[in-house]
C-alpha cells in the first residue's frame, strides 16, 4: 500500500486483508480436505478394482476377502461432497484475488495509455466485479431460500443442500464486501489521481 494513503483507509484496507486471508485460509483448508477424500477414494476404488482380479483372487482369497470385507474401495459419497463444497471453496479465494489485483490482467494495449485512462478503465473493472458479485450473493440467497423451503439434500449421503448454498452465500458477502471496498477505492483514486490500492495482478 503507498505510503501517502490515509491512516483511515490504512486501517480500513488491513481490515479488508485480514477478512481475505482468513476467507482464503479457510477455503485452502476445504480445498486440501477434499484432495485428501478424492485420493483416498480414488486410491480405494483402485485398490477394491485389483481385489477383484482372478489373479488376486486365486491366489491371495483371504486377504483379498478381508480387505473387500473391511469396505476397500471407493468412498461413499465422495462426489457429493466435492460437489456441494466447491462452490464456498471457489468463492472463498475470490476477496484476496480482488483485494491484490490477482486475477489475470492482459495489459498490452492499455500499458501504453496515459495513467488518467487507466485510473479509468480499473475504476470500470472494479464496478463490474463488484456488481457481478452482488448479482451472484443475490442469487445464492434465493437459491438457499429455495433449498430450505423444499428441504433438498444430495441422493447418498443425504446432505442438506441449502448447507452448500449457506457456505458458498457467505463466501459471496465477504466477496462483495471487498469487491465494493475496491470499487469505492478505484472511484477516489480515479477522482483525485492519488494511488491508494496497489496491486500486482497476474499480467499477460
Amino acid at each position: 500500500m503507498p505510503r501517502h494513503s490515509t491512516g483511515a483507509h490504512r486501517r480500513l484496507y488491513r481490515l479488508m486483508l485480514r477478512l481475505s486471508q482468513t476467507m482464503a485460509i479457510l477455503g485452502g483448508i476445504v480445498l486440501t480436505g477434499l484432495i485428501v477424500l478424492i485420493v483416498i477414494s480414488v486410491a480405494g476404488r483402485s485398490l477394491n478394482t485389483i481385489l477383484h482380479l482372478g489373479f488376486v483372487e486365486n491366489s491371495f482369497p483371504q486377504m483379498a476377502k478381508s480387505l473387500l470385507d473391511w469396505g476397500v474401495g471407493p468412498i461413499l459419497g465422495e462426489y457429493e461432497v466435492v460437489e456441494t463444497s466447491m462452490p464456498f471453496t471457489i468463492l472463498a479465494f475470490m476477496p484476496l484475488c480482488l483485494l491484490t489485483g490477482g486475477h489475470a490482467s492482459v495489459d498490452l494495449f492499455t500499458q501504453r495509455l496515459p495513467q488518467n485512462l487507466n485510473r479509468f478503465i480499473d475504476l470500470v473493472v472494479a464496478v463490474l466485479f463488484a456488481v457481478s458479485f452482488l448479482l451472484i450473493t443475490w442469487r445464492l440467497f434465493e437459491g438457499m431460500s429455495g433449498k430450505m423451503r423444499y428441504n433438498e439434500s444430495t441422493t447418498l449421503m443425504q446432505i442438506p443442500v441449502w448447507k452448500a448454498y449457506a457456505a458458498a452465500f457467505v463466501s459471496a458477502v465477504v466477496t462483495c464486501v471487498v469487491a465494493v471496498y475496491v470499487a469505492l477505492v478505484r472511484l477516489i483514486e480515479s477522482l483525485t489521481g492519488r494511488v491508494m490500492l496497489q496491486t500486482g495482478g497476474a499480467e499477460h
